[in-house]
């Protein structure tokens, strides 16, 4: 406990011991030990025996002094260190020089805690010696890890990979969440708000204004990224350089050359639109991009593959061939759409570019806007026409019936290109929105089969869940829960657990409108894993709503939910 007093001249209790040991008369020793020991403060002496009269002992009194001189030195040890001293770090290295024997002592410690937290640069062999003390490591300010971590990026990424295992939970729990709304959904929260997360900020405060653990934090994320494919890593490198920009951590934005971008399109996600001037500010620094700075595309594209971006982008995308149908314009005369386009082709490439480190923009497909887009802009067209033809007097209205099938160029591009498989799982959002029932059947079977599967990730599903929540009143039509059920989430239930998981989420809200027959064919299908069911034998007698509630809450929780109705 005392070990260091000895090598800065210091008696311990070792010493009062030896004396003790070999003294003949041990209060002299005592009064002697004290003495040499004590407050050296010669008018102190005469006043002490005015404590002893009021029964208080010499020990509190001696660590109440002790605890005040500590507090004040801490102070001061703060004070110089803000001060503009040209030798201020030198005072605090000859203090550091004098105190760190005394490191493990409880009392002294954050004394030399506060030193080390000051000093810009630790000496290497201080800096050693934490690292190598478990304890001492454990206690010491960030600012002094960081300066042990920027020289030791396994240790930096034992300390990072619990926060991004962390965040990734969060984000995975946001997607299955129990709440299903079209107004509250996974995309909800603004840029700022999340932000605000425990992970950015643990992460931000342990980076600091240290470039190079920036640059291992960013290489973390890139090499998670190839190795997942997880897309909410993505999320992350852009909310943690917002994250320092908010700050004002200029020292590591000015020599991220995303800042910029991700500034801007930061201010797009916040509006969840992409308006034509920041359309312009964004090919701006992508024309930018200089030649032998290509590797910038790889983070930009990672920016861009970000969930929350491409959200933003897509929207912009329906929303500007909605105008340009308004305008009998062409989706290929549009400099805007073009970029939109363009953005979200880079994004959706992001893997693959860092995979195969060749920094190019991937050519988008011209056919997508040749003969894709017309195709889904045609699906729009018969639409409008059915709707307008229902609204004519019954004289006037022909024998058309609304159409059942949809373009091949649709169907296929759905099958085969990234790029347009987005922008057709966006369309068919954009139609529950509008409670389209007809264009919904009309659309839905054509998703079993997209490119890579796209239509039954989780992103997908969770908004699609909350959209069909809108529709609620036509899960009484059989027609209806046939074209959701068995014609899309039930074809590929048995084969992936997170469909299972999402049309189970749509079921605990929307039960009570289904269909009952129906209902009760689905809840056999539907029936989690026989290892997470724990449902008691009586529930079979309460009314099929209580059961089946409990029942999904148990599995889309993970089996972390406690029944009432569980043996």
């Amino acid at each position: 406990m005392f070990a260091g007093l000895p090598e800065l001249g210091i008696s311990n209790g070792e010493d009062l011991k030896e004396t003790l040991t070999n003294c003949t008369e041990p209060l002299k020793a005592i009064d002697q030990f004290q003495m040499e020991n004590g407050i050296l403060l010669p008018t102190l002496q005469s006043a002490l025996p005015f404590l002893d009269l009021h029964g208080t002992p010499r020990l509190e009194f001696h660590q109440s002094v002790f605890d005040e001189l500590r507090d004040k030195l801490m102070e001061r040890v703060a004070t110089i260190a803000e001060g503009k001293e040209d030798d201020r770090y030198g005072k605090l290295e000859e203090l550091l020089e004098k105190s760190f024997p005394l490191v493990k002592m409880p009392s002294i410690q954050p004394v030399v805690m506060q030193v080390l937290k000051h000093l810009p640069k630790v000496p290497e062999k201080k800096l050693k010696m934490v690292m190598a003390d478990k304890e001492l490591y454990k206690v010491c300010a960030v600012e002094v890890k960081r300066q042990i971590w920027q020289d030791n990026q396994a240790l930096f990424g034992d300390e990072v990979s619990p926060l991004l295992k962390q965040y990734i939970v969060e984000k995975e729990a946001a997607l299955f969440s129990s709440d299903l709304s079209i107004l509250h959904n996974f995309f909800s929260p603004s840029p700022k708000t999340r932000r605000q997360g425990e992970v950015v900020l643990k992460l931000t405060q342990m980076i600091g204004k240290n470039v190079k653990l920036y640059d291992m934090v960013l290489q973390f994320l890139r090499t998670l990224f190839l190795r997942t494919r997880n897309v909410h890593y993505c999320t992350l490198r852009a909310e943690l350089l917002m994250s320092l920009h908010d700050l004002d951590i200029s020292e590591i934005c000015s020599v991220d050359p995303c800042h910029k971008f991700t500034w801007c399109l930061d201010a797009c996600i916040r509006e969840k639109f992409v308006d034509g001037k920041r359309a312009r500010e964004l090919q701006g620094f992508l024309d930018g991009v200089k030649k032998g700075q290509e590797q910038v595309l790889g983070d930009l594209s990672m920016i861009l593959c970000d969930p929350f971006a491409c959200n933003t982008l897509v929207l912009s995308i329906i929303k500007n061939l909605q105008e340009l149908l308004s305008q009998d314009a062409l989706p290929r005369d549009s400099s805007d759409l073009m970029l939109l386009l363009r953005m979200l082709s880079l994004g959706q490439g992001a893997w693959d570019m860092i995979d195969s480190q060749v920094f190019k923009e991937p050519r988008l497909d011209l056919e997508v806007v040749t003969r894709f887009l017309p195709a889904m802009m045609s699906v729009v067209v018969d639409d409008h026409t059915f709707i307008v033809e229902q609204k004519l007097p019954s004289e006037e209205k022909s024998s058309l019936s609304y159409p059942t099938t949809l373009p091949d160029a649709f169907i296929r591009y759905l099958q085969e290109n990234r790029v347009a498989c987005e922008m057709g799982l966006y369309y068919v959002l954009h139609i529950a929105k509008l409670r389209n029932k007809n264009a919904l059947q009309r659309l839905l079977p054509s998703l079993v089969e997209t490119y890579n599967d796209m239509a039954f990730g989780d992103i997908f599903l969770h908004l699609l869940t909350g959209h069909l929540t809108l529709l609620s009143d036509e899960f009484g039509s059989e027609d209806f829960c046939s074209v959701v059920f068995d014609g899309f989430l039930l074809t590929s239930y048995s084969s992936k657990e997170n469909v299972h998981r999402h049309a189970l989420r749509m079921l605990l809200h929307l039960h009570h409108k289904v269909l009952p027959s129906y209902m009760e064919t689905l809840v056999k299908t539907l029936e989690p894993p026989k290892q997470i069911m724990y449902i008691h034998a009586s529930a079979t007698t309460l009314k099929l709503p209580d059961a089946f509630y409990h029942l999904v809450l148990r599995f889309i929780t993970g089996d972390n939910y406690s029944s009432p109705f569980t043996g």
